[in-house]
């Protein structure tokens, strides 16, 4: 690219995504429902995917109503065959730049300590967080444009040593950012990048079920946080904006902590901790610092030559 012409662009045009298709799962509600808003905002035509046809409705209508054109695909993420079937109707869709892996979240049954921890919870929560993603990269990648993005969900979870009572849900998401490096460097020779976000401290509906937190209970969280507040959809819609547009461009296995703090996650102190006497959810504080590292490498400067392979269609 002509350095004249980077210099003398308006910068914000770089967060434009006119003429692009984003599939995002999960989009029918929560963080997902935000980040489809926001990439359509940004000039993407947006399918989101999930499997409640209602709220899926809702969005295709709301994003029609702010102009831009919009599709619902009702679909398993943890069925090969009806992700092959989104990702075709995608690609239909029109030029297949942008794949959101929103969906997952964390199971109720999952929560508590490993050993009190069934089989199926295990398998249930790793296919939705973790293998949903592998599936996803089969069936998407190869039919994705040169020059793609791929945003995986992450969580701050992973930024603990340790997390007592939801070990099974941070081990997935461990496993989710290794593999989102992995993936980085394999699609690398296409121009596809693939990033992820770790979403700190919000009131969602998964978030209320698991933590069984009160409104007081998140105003209180909300409190102790170092911004004094708790994240927002429209904190995770942003960034995926800037991880899918050409703003990012030099960005690429990286996992992006939107949590409003300098650490993963932040509970207070263990003094005034509002999430204490809830059996260790979340009583582990974060103390490892992350950094984004911008610089078109995984690992912020890579040394070693890395065999390239990319995913056939499914």
């Amino acid at each position: 690219m002509d350095e004249v012409a980077v210099s003398e662009a308006n910068i914000l045009d770089r967060f434009r995504l006119d003429g692009r298709v984003a599939v995002v799962t999960g989009g029918g509600t929560g963080i997902g429902r935000a980040i489809a808003h926001g990439l359509s905002d940004a000039g993407a035509d947006v399918v989101v995917a999930g499997r409640r046809r209602g709220p899926l409705d809702q969005v295709v209508a709301e994003i029609a109503g702010r102009g831009r054109r919009a599709l619902a695909i009702t679909a398993d993420v943890t069925s090969e065959t009806a992700m092959t079937e989104l990702a075709e109707a995608a690609a239909s869709f029109g030029p297949l730049w942008i794949w959101v892996n929103n969906a997952g979240g964390l199971q109720g049954e999952s929560m508590g300590p490993l050993a009190d921890t069934s089989v199926a919870s295990w398998h249930t929560t790793f296919d939705r967080n973790l293998t949903s993603v592998f599936l996803s990269a089969r069936v998407a990648l190869p039919r994705m444009h040169e020059g793609g993005a791929m945003l995986n969900l992450s969580s701050t979870a992973t930024a603990t040593r340790g997390a007592p009572t939801h070990g099974v849900y941070s081990a997935a998401k461990v496993a989710l950012n290794h593999l989102t490096q992995t993936m980085a460097l394999e699609l690398a020779p296409r121009r596809i990048r693939v990033n992820a976000i770790a979403p700190g401290h919000t009131q969602t509906a998964d978030y209320e079920q698991s933590s069984g937190f009160t409104d007081a209970q998140f105003a209180k969280l909300g409190s102790k946080q170092p911004l004094g507040r708790l994240g927002s959809d429209q904190d995770f819609a942003a960034a995926a904006v800037y991880l899918c547009s050409d703003a990012s461009s030099w960005v690429t296995g990286q996992t992006l902590f939107v949590s409003g703090t300098p650490y993963g996650r932040y509970e207070g102190t263990q003094e005034n901790s509002v999430c204490g006497d809830l059996g260790g959810f979340g009583s582990v504080l974060g103390n490892s610092v992350v950094l984004l590292v911008v610089g078109g490498g995984v690992f912020g400067k890579l040394e070693l030559q890395q065999s390239s392979v990319v995913p056939e269609a499914a």
